[in-house]
């Protein structure tokens, strides 16, 4: 059997190979925005801003390469799911956080779309969203989540009991589910670098090989010359604090990922998913998975859920336990697959706020702006706050007005900053260790009721 791959910055790039390494900044520069960040977010707002204004000078700067950070390394849901809309709800009222979730919803066809249009194949299949239960605490948590989300304008969803679930894949102990159309599965880095060839191809300059180490006011520094611009947009959501001023701004949540050696068709037979929809559960350390393009298996989930002092990986190392609790969850969903070889395993960090709310923000004072904290649901939201972040800029410019977007509850949230070390390590450890036992216990005490500790957790976090 082949040892497994650890690390190598994920099986998406063992996949598709790294991509040729653009030129790092030459020195000092202007332009009329400076995007930070060569992932989704700032690839996708240079390509909306480019388009809608053609003559802007735009600079996009990366301080590895293009899609190295969580857009290289995700599960590959492209779904429409957005931290923090509940919350939202509460602050702004039930409608404004409905415009918001049909917004999302829109945003999955909206990357789909342009996507073919740019002829960028990127593995997508539009199977839609499962999300299974496999205890009766679970399956409670489905339903209340199943209403949640038709109440806020999903009704097209559907909930499923134990044989239709079946019917789509047959998950172990899987006694219900819900599904919605509202999603895809894809391969993020072909996404990613076809993105980054379009963003070129319109006359925005990508600088590669380019940290940038301090944003100000019309400033993006970096090792190599600076960049002024009028506007400075911060696109770095797990990788934020590692810039000056900001390391208690977004969490670094670390996540993790495997990927099986592909299966045989028989395999296949045995557990269906010929739908292919993005896979998930209603455990409260949650998992998400798909069936690839070439019929692996690419699962996820937390491991060491966080770094001492917001610290970030390089490569992509996963620890031997994290592969082995993943390889758990596979085959407790899929026991058939117990032998089966995992060839690739790696990690990667998502931006999370104290409050656990993505955000949009334009500071018309100063011209610095920033998207992120999506918590785990980037790879379409970030296209919506790309969209969002242009429609900003657009109108502090004076080239247009107010739009649909920019009055989506979202944008200027703000946020307090996480508590200092040490209080931060404990308490995010703590934290995922009470939802690691919460999911334990529920698993052997066949009750509807939610552990009591996994709720205690939801309040100190911030979740609920």
């Amino acid at each position: 059997m082949t040892s497994t791959i650890n690390g190598g910055i994920s099986f998406w790039y063992a996949d598709d190979g790294i991509p040729a390494p653009r030129e790092p900044l030459p020195g000092d520069s202007t332009a009329d925005v400076c995007i930070v960040g060569g992932g989704y977010t700032g690839l996708w707002t240079a390509y909306y801003l480019k388009k809608a204004v053609p003559f802007l000078n735009i600079t996009v700067l990366e301080a590895k390469f293009c899609g190295y950070g969580a857009s290289g390394r995700n599960g590959g849901w492209l779904y429409n799911g957005i931290a923090g809309r509940d919350r939202y709800a509460r602050l702004h009222g039930h409608d404004a956080a409905v415009r918001l979730q049909k917004a999302m919803n829109d945003t999955v066809d909206e990357v789909v779309r342009t996507a073919a249009e740019e002829g960028i194949d990127a593995g997508v299949h539009r199977g839609g969203v499962l999300e299974v239960a496999c205890t009766p605490a679970q399956l409670a948590r489905l339903r209340a989540f199943h209403a949640t989300e038709v109440a806020f304008g999903e009704k097209d969803r559907e909930l499923y009991g134990a044989r239709e679930t079946a019917d789509r894949v047959r998950v172990a102990g899987a006694v219900g589910s819900s599904w919605t159309p509202h999603g895809a599965r894809l391969h993020p880095v072909k996404l990613l670098k076809g993105l980054a060839t379009a963003v070129e191809a319109l006359g925005v300059t990508v600088h590669e090989s380019t940290p940038v180490t301090e944003i100000r006011p019309k400033h993006a520094v970096t090792p190599y010359g600076t960049v002024r611009a009028p506007y400075v947009i911060r696109c770095t959501e797990g990788f934020t604090a590692s810039l000056a001023g900001l390391r208690r701004t977004w969490l670094p949540m670390n996540s993790s990922m495997i990927a099986t050696a592909p299966l045989p068709a028989e395999v296949w037979e045995e557990i269906g998913w010929s739908g292919r929809e993005a896979l998930g559960d209603m455990a409260h350390a949650y998992m998400y998975a798909q069936r690839t393009a070439d019929d692996r298996i690419a699962l996820g989930g937390r491991g060491v859920p966080y770094r001492y002092g917001s610290r970030t990986d390089n490569d992509g190392s996963t620890q031997a336990a994290t592969v082995d609790a993943l390889r758990a969850a596979l085959v407790r969903f899929f026991p058939q697959l117990t032998g089966t070889e995992i060839t690739h395993a790696w990690s990667g960090v998502l931006g999370v706020p104290r409050d656990w709310c993505a955000t949009v923000t334009l500071d018309r004072s100063t011209g610095l702006g920033w998207a992120g904290g999506y918590v785990g649901s980037g790879v379409a939201t970030a296209n919506l706050a790309a969209r969002t972040l242009r429609d900003l800029i657009q109108q502090d410019s004076g080239q247009a007005g107010p739009t649909d977007l920019t009055a989506l509850p979202w944008v200027g949230h703000k946020v307090r900053k996480w508590e200092p070390e040490p209080l931060r390590w404990l308490g995010v450890h703590t934290l995922y260790a009470a939802y690691r036992r919460a999911d334990r216990h529920e698993l052997t005490h066949h009750t509807a009721d939610t552990a009591r500790l996994a709720t205690l957790a939801n309040r100190i976090s911030g979740r609920r």
